[in-house]
């Protein structure tokens, strides 16, 4: 019988662990030896949580938001930026920085607010692959949500052949995505002019407007991307000296750039489509088979079976980079390993029997609420790891020559404080005062702790 458990060892996601020799390839083609990790990220900028806020937005504001999306995006590259650097520079994902640096009770809240996060993600992920299964094939919802659990087998399978293997399917998933919009799109004929002025030109038409901006930004920068990411860059085995390792974080910086550059992309050509089809007919779209349904006599079958197809291929590829996410979350904060079938069995059963229930139930067809509440949980969640983030990096006992630059951590602070303000009102607004106080009183009860225990620490050295 396999072990299901095992003491972890000191590497992130060991059976990664610098696994792909970049020193092998020609020095014109190094780029693509680093290429990889920010792609299989990527996905989480582009899954069913974002659709729902693209379409929403798209059909109701046109263009206007186009903004929001580009902002997020920028805000998305800054700190997967961090991320990299964080990984190379000390050898250490996030979740293993936090269980260094905080007490033991910190590091536990900290670990299960993100697998909240992580299973919330993953049961908008659930929901749309079943939405996608039922417009592909007319299945119920409920046969859709229980088939995504069969992706498990999938993914283990893979995982026998190694990284390059996931990291090439993920990009096999985010191509299919950007051609199918990309056809979309030029069958919609959107306005250029519109275009540019919603990308450029900042505007809320309404208050409903701030709270679909917000909805963007909290379905667009995923807090369990940021454990991932500092983890999948130490598959590379670079040199570990400073040249080694400052060429390391240069070429995945890039990856990091193109791969997040191709996610905006597709967020964009979702609201873009959405503006160009349904806001020019005056149509408000807030659900994904909505969506399929009204393209049909707009833009024909064939561009219904595209979004579908697109939306499979979206759900499917977040939820296997969820799951390496969750298993670099608890080797990580908890130091020891779970079989990755066992994790992922876990993992997919707290999505599925929620999702289950919601599509089972009266409110079966309204898919969007669970996407909306789900990005909900993310935001509540962004803080807990972003601050950490910031504090690690900016850190020249932990980061020594590779500590980021003056100006990278003045907009990283400038973007958590945009996160947490924007995050804050969109609890306010979805959950009310009580469950906002209640975020508010967390963060400041694990400042104090942190703090009383520090000092305790100091007066016992001392």
């Amino acid at each position: 019988m396999a072990k299901l458990f095992s003491e972890m060892t000191d590497a992130s996601l060991p059976e990664a662990y610098r696994t792909v020799d970049v020193n092998k390839s020609q020095r014109n083609r190094r780029w693509f030896a680093f290429a990889g990790p920010a792609f299989l990220v990527s996905v989480g900028y582009m899954d069913p949580g974002n659709w729902a806020t693209d379409l929403a937005g798209g059909s109701e504001y046109g263009y206007a938001l186009l903004w929001v999306i580009l902002l997020s995006n920028l805000i998305a590259i800054l700190l997967q930026t961090l991320c990299v650097r964080l990984g190379i520079a000390t050898g250490r994902d996030l979740a293993q920085a936090c269980r260094d640096y905080y007490s033991k009770p910190t590091s536990l809240v900290l670990w299960l607010l993100c697998e909240l996060a992580i299973i919330a993600c993953d049961i908008a992920e659930v929901i749309g692959s079943a939405v996608a299964i039922q417009l592909l094939f007319g299945l119920p919802l409920s046969v859709g949500v229980l088939i995504t659990g069969l992706d498990v087998m999938l993914l283990l399978a893979l995982l026998r052949f190694g990284i390059r293997k996931i990291e090439a399917m993920i990009l096999t998933f985010v191509a299919t995505i950007f051609g199918c919009f990309a056809i979309n799109l030029f069958w919609a004929k959107p306005d250029p002019s519109a275009m540019v002025a919603g990308l450029f030109v900042p505007t809320l038409p309404n208050a409903h407007a701030l709270f679909v901006a917000v909805g963007i930004l909290g379905a667009t920068v995923m807090p369990h991307n940021l454990y991932l990411h500092s983890s999948l860059v130490q598959s590379r085995a670079f040199d570990l000296d400073d040249k080694g390792r400052s060429e390391a974080i240069r070429r995945s910086t890039w990856d990091t750039v193109v791969a997040l550059g191709g996610a905006f992309f597709v967020n964009a050509g979702i609201l873009v489509l959405a503006a160009a089809v349904f806001h020019r007919q005056g149509l408000v779209v807030d659900d994904l088979a909505q969506a399929h349904t009204l393209l049909s006599p707009a833009l024909g079958g064939a561009a219904a079976v595209l979004f579908a197809v697109a939306l499979l291929c979206s759900g499917q590829s977040s939820t296997i980079t969820a799951t390496l996410a969750g298993q670099i979350v608890m080797e990580g904060f908890l130091r020891i390993r779970i079989a990755p079938w066992m994790r992922r069995l876990i993992t997919r059963g707290l999505a599925i029997i929620p999702s289950l229930i919601i599509v089972a139930g009266p409110g079966g067809g309204k898919t969007v609420e669970l996407l909306t509440a789900t990005q909900v949980i993310l935001s509540l969640q962004l803080p807990f790891a972003v601050v950490p983030l910031l504090m690690f990096t900016s850190s020249r006992a932990k980061m020594g020559t590779f500590t980021s630059p003056r100006w990278m951590m003045i907009a990283g602070l400038i973007a958590i404080s945009v996160i947490c303000l924007l995050n804050l009102g969109l609890v306010y607004q979805t959950a009310g005062l009580g469950l906002t106080l209640g975020i508010l009183a967390l963060c400041g009860g694990l400042i104090a702790y942190e703090t009383r225990s520090r000092r305790r620490s100091q007066t016992t050295r001392s």
